[in-house]
């Protein structure tokens, strides 16, 4: 019973019965682009100057002879096959004029890119398997050795780099470390508003200088002028608010403050 030519006659009497005839895939193809590729080795023409017209051809052919032997063929395939029978009719008749889609003769190029591209993956991947395998082409000793290393510090310096080196240490030295700048005291929009707001509280009928607003000579000259700036810019505010009114009667002159006519009378 296991006897090679016995199972071999089993098979083929199932194939007769079945009415049938025995079918064996020994290609090996992996995908309809390798078909292709393995067509176009055939012509052995260069890919860049092979014809993609008669590329489909074969392969249209191929599809048909496979099918005629029952063989059960994949849907890529098919879909392949189906792309090449349009791709074909792109190439034999003249394109629609102001159509968008890519014409016969882009589509044929981007055929050939990619069995270029799949034709150089298969040759690295034969380079790569060819090359010497650890254990079998290659073997590695058996016995470690335990060699010690030993490290020697050699200086190569001359008298200039060493006085440089010395004089950047002093630098760094006298520089007392990081530079720290303290943050600067400044007089804020929100305070002047609320400065603004209390003193305004009771009614200011006559015109009075912005200066006459501002706190008291503060001695740091940086905190006076953001004192006057941030002042100045909540009487904007308090203008656009409609409780303050400003004048001005001449360029760079001083700017007055009161509040709006009619306001505080009974």
């Amino acid at each position: 019973m296991d006897d090679p030519s016995f199972e071999d006659g089993e098979l083929r009497r199932r194939a007769a019965a079945d009415g049938a005839d025995l079918v064996l895939d020994l290609d090996g193809f992996e995908g309809p682009l390798d078909v292709l590729l393995s067509l176009a080795r055939d012509q052995k023409v260069d890919l860049t100057h092979i014809s993609i017209l008669h590329l489909a051809e074969q392969y249209l052919t191929w599809v048909a002879r496979m099918r005629r032997a029952n063989l059960e063929l994949a849907a890529d395939y098919l879909v392949m096959a189906a792309w090449l029978a349009y791709l074909k009719s792109r190439l034999l008749l003249p394109a629609p004029p102001g159509e968008a889609a890519p014409s016969g003769e882009d589509m044929a190029a981007a055929l050939q890119f990619r069995l270029r591209r799949l034709e150089a993956m298969q040759e690295a991947g034969q380079r790569l398997m060819v090359r010497p395998r650890l254990g079998r082409e290659v073997f590695a000793r058996g016995m470690p050795e335990h060699l010690r290393g030993t490290a020697t510090t050699v200086y190569d310096l001359t008298l200039y780099d060493l006085l440089k080196a010395y004089a950047g240490h002093r630098l760094r030295q006298e520089a007392g470390g990081p530079l720290h700048i303290s943050p600067a005291e400044l007089y804020s929009v929100e305070a002047a508003l609320d400065r603004l707001r209390r003193l305004l509280g009771r009614h200011v009928p006559d015109w009075k200088t912005l200066s006459a607003f501002l706190p008291r000579d503060p001695a740091d000259p940086l905190l006076r002028r953001s004192a006057l700036a941030a002042t100045f810019v909540a009487s904007l505010e308090l203008v656009k608010e409609g409780v303050l009114e400003l004048r001005q009667t001449e360029p760079y002159g001083d700017i007055l403050l009161r509040s709006p006519a009619g306001r505080g009378k009974r």
